[in-house]
């Protein structure tokens, strides 16, 4: 029977409610899809807990990947392929009525499970490195969080880049993670701007993604050299509060920058290009996508916590 999990309501994970579900059928311009598997982020939990607003009730995700049962009218996708997404609303389900503009067709070498978990880290990881900056071969990057989902895939596209990574994370697991992803160091958070500049001879680095927020974005900064680039792509430690602009400047004429994946995937053509991008170095084995965890469709409020947590690494999927 299809199953959908419902938020009826912001709080903590225990919100999301495993329910059955009606099976729509796709109008024009859509397509429905059976869901393989299901990409947990934490954009996700910012919904969930109302950190970004969202109308009341709605089916949670927005990520997935799935083969294609029925379409309607003006789709050139035909029943039976396989798709992947990053951006359908009501993706936690077994199935999916969604835009078939916002579907991505799976090369036959990329398992569906995998290409769930590429689409919306994956396609972040590469605008990140293609899109908020031109990375050049002897960049130094300072990526947090270091074997998360983005993290892991960050390095990778970092390093084919030519640039020099420094990685920060909580464990050894997770620094054998970040080391094997190709990270040339990789720091704990205590004091890892003054490590960072360490290790660049006190230059500092050249960009800095920070998804965590709240508790690094001060290090963040200071590990920058004059004119380096913040990318502050997440808040899993919370927002970061208001600051003074001036403080750019005091440290070195800085700049900073605050992007989301909506907006380097806004046209067909850009959407295109990152997912083609990703999902072609994943087929070819340039990109190893890690799948740290798996939880049944109903077990999604575990699935929120152990990521809110900090327990996983790569990337959390749910399977309906």
């Amino acid at each position: 029977m299809p199953h959908t999990i419902v938020v009826r309501e912001t709080g903590g994970a225990e919100v999301l409610r495993f329910e059955p579900a009606e099976v729509g059928e796709p109008g024009r311009g859509q397509a429905r899809v059976a869901v393989t598997a299901v990409g947990v982020n934490f954009i996700d939990v910012y919904f969930r807990t109302g950190l970004y607003p969202r109308p009341l009730p709605y089916v949670a995700g927005l990520e997935g990947a799935g083969v294609v049962e029925a379409v309607g009218p003006d789709v050139a996708l035909r029943p039976g392929e396989r798709v992947a997404w990053a951006s359908a609303p009501g993706s936690y389900a077994t199935h999916v009525v969604a835009p078939a503009a916002q579907l991505v067709r799976v090369p036959e070498a990329v398992a569906l499970d995998v290409a769930a978990a590429s689409m919306l880290q994956g396609m972040t990881a590469h605008y990140l490195v293609h899109g908020c900056r031109t990375t050049q071969a002897g960049d130094v990057a300072l990526v947090h969080a270091a074997a998360g989902g983005v993290g892991l895939l960050l390095i990778q596209l970092l390093v084919e880049a030519g640039a020099t990574v420094i990685g920060t994370c909580s464990s050894p697991e997770k620094e054998k993670l970040s080391r094997e992803a190709g990270a040339a160091h990789v720091l704990g958070y205590d004091a890892f701007a003054d490590e960072a500049r360490r290790l660049t001879d006190g230059r500092g680095c050249d960009v800095v993604y920070d998804s965590v927020g709240q508790t690094t974005f001060d290090g963040s900064l200071r590990s920058l050299r004059p004119r380096g680039l913040l990318v502050l792509f997440g808040q899993s430690s919370g927002p970061v509060p208001p600051f003074d602009l001036g403080r750019l400047n005091a440290l070195g004429s800085l700049f900073a920058t605050r992007p989301s994946l909506a907006h380097y995937t806004a046209s067909p053509r850009e959407l295109e290009l990152r997912a083609g991008a990703v999902l072609g170095a994943a087929a070819a084995g340039r990109l190893h996508v890690r799948i740290g965890a798996r939880f049944a469709l109903s077990e999604a409020a575990e699935a929120h916590r152990a990521l809110e947590g900090r327990r996983t690494t790569g990337k959390v999927l749910l399977v309906p």
